[in-house]
């Protein structure tokens, strides 16, 4: 009987953000707007910074592989959801199911190691300005994203193949509106404890490995700036880290307690999810655009060249 119940589990039901039919024609057009905002919003960026000789720094170029990050990390979570919002069957396989929390640890991952980068970017120009564009050459610029893509990608390697292994039985319902690790476990009828002990290595390693080298660039950016005695050239320094820190909170901190806190059910879950998933690619171009003079020069300078076409 055990051995049928293992086998007939190959699909899940994702119960998504409410069973309310009025209310999930809400949402539907409320994310729909959201995904087609991200999707603008970070395409845009790539464009300017793409077209944009002044941006061709290390700095934007960092930025342009964060926001492709944020277009796919979306775009594995999103159009699921929409799907779901309309669909009286909210099913998914097991074998979709796993494919998604694969891409959304490996890209997530990927942007937890590319923020790291960039701290250690802005700590280079502040601290270091006349070594700058030795210390962050275009070779390092490259190598530096290719290892936030190794590292991200290895991370998902640790832990997807484990959970491929598990065995689910009767319950098949998640409590959530994607497919993550965390709901997984608790349906499971294997014993999980050394896919939770390598998750929560892998999440307490990848995590305060990268937030150790942010905190390090930053104290050390912090005491630089404090340092310089033009108030201009203070604020200036500031405004420069500022939408890095803002970015760095929207993601981190939302993500690191989903993939900490036990798995309850909790309408916190949904919201932590949300915030990474979702608000995060949404808020990235608005924080990056609005708080950077030369993101919206560059802007203006684009679409001038377009009308002029």
């Amino acid at each position: 009987m055990a051995l049928r119940n293992h086998s007939t589990i190959t699909e899940f039901i994702l119960l998504g953000l409410s069973a309310d039919p009025k209310v999930q024609i809400l949402l539907f057009v409320l994310f729909m707007g959201i995904y087609l905002l991200i999707m603008m919003g970070n395409l845009i960026l790539l464009l300017v910074i793409r077209a944009d000789s002044h941006l061709h720094t290390p700095m934007y170029f960092f930025l342009s592989h964060l926001s492709f990050l944020d277009l796919c990390f979306s775009s594995v979570t999103v159009p699921k959801l929409l799907e779901n919002l309309l669909s009286k069957e909210k099913i998914i396989s097991k074998e979709g199911c796993l494919t998604q929390a694969f891409f959304v640890f490996d890209i997530g991952g990927t942007e937890v190691f590319l923020l790291s980068v960039m701290a250690y970017d802005r700590y280079a120009a502040i601290c270091y300005p006349l070594l700058y564009s030795q210390v962050m050459s275009s070779q390092l610029c490259v190598r530096l994203v290719w290892a936030s893509w190794g590292l991200g990608f290895l991370d998902a390697v640790f832990n997807i193949p484990l959970a491929m292994n598990l065995n689910f039985c009767e319950n098949h319902i998640i409590s959530h509106y994607t497919c993550e690790l965390p709901s997984l476990f608790p349906l499971s009828c294997s014993d999980i404890s050394t896919n939770v002990t390598v998750l929560t290595g892998s999440t307490l390693l990848h995590g305060f490995g990268t937030f150790f080298l942010i905190l390090f660039s930053y104290t050390r950016i912090v005491s630089t700036i404090l340092s310089i005695s033009s108030t201009t050239g203070r604020s200036k320094a500031f405004s420069t880290c500022s939408s890095h820190l803002t970015a760095v909170s929207f993601f981190y901190v939302s993500a690191f307690l989903r993939y900490l806190m036990p798995t309850s059910g909790s309408p916190l879950e949904l919201i932590f999810s949300i915030q990474y998933g979702v608000v995060t690619p949404l808020a990235n171009p608005l924080i990056y655009s609005l708080k950077n003079k030369e993101v919206k020069t560059a802007l203006r300078r684009t679409l001038g060249k377009c009308l002029q076409w």
